[in-house]
Formats: C-alpha cells, structure tokens, sequence
C-alpha cells in the first residue's frame, strides 16, 4: 500500500513515466489540475500523445471550446490548445502514452 497527498506531486500530475509518480507507467499519465478564475496555460499541442480532459467543476474555455461540469475534450496528435480558466475550476487530465517530453509550446505550423 502506498498512501500520499496530491500536492506531493507536481502540477497536480500523480501517475506516468515520471518521478514523483504514484504509479510509474509508460501506458498513460494522471493529474487532477485546480484552477482559478483567469488563470491561463498556453497553446501547446503533444506530437505523439492523445490528451483528455474531464471538467470536475467550473468552466473553462480549451482548444477554443467552452466546457462546463462533465464535459470532455480528447486532444489528439498536433491539435492545438490554449486553456483559460472562466470560473474556478477543477480538472482530470489523462495523456496517453505518457510521453512527459511530448509538449510543444505554440500552435501546429508556427
């Protein structure tokens, strides 16, 4: 048995193929991301990895796409996203494979 606390772990990103990891894999990457009302993340697109996310609660606005509580969004290969943050909001991220050098900042093609 393994017992810890989300905030162990960094950016709310607790299992893949990275350290710390609650569970260390190639298969997929887990993070629970909380946010506040104006944060921001920048457009970023993965080259090999699909990315989904699960809004908890709150609203956000991701890939151009207003997502409210329940509402999901799979990002596949070189499909560009920006993330904003429209009210407090919390987020289950899974990216798979986990691939943790698989990010680019930018949009495809710039």
């Amino acid at each position: 048995m393994i017992r810890a606390h989300l905030n162990e772990y960094r950016l709310g990103w607790f299992v893949g193929d990275f350290d710390p990891s609650i569970l260390t894999t190639k298969e997929f990457e887990v993070a629970v991301k909380s946010f506040t009302k104006g944060d921001t993340e920048p457009i970023h697109y993965q080259r090999q990895a699909s990315e989904i996310t699960l809004v908890i609660n709150g609203e956000c606005s991701l890939a151009g796409e207003l997502l409210f509580a329940g509402d999901m969004l799979r990002l596949d290969p070189f499909e560009s996203g920006g993330f904003e943050a429209i009210t407090d909001c919390t987020l289950v991220v899974v990216k798979a494979p986990s691939l943790p050098n698989d990010k680019v900042l930018g949009d495809v093609g710039l």
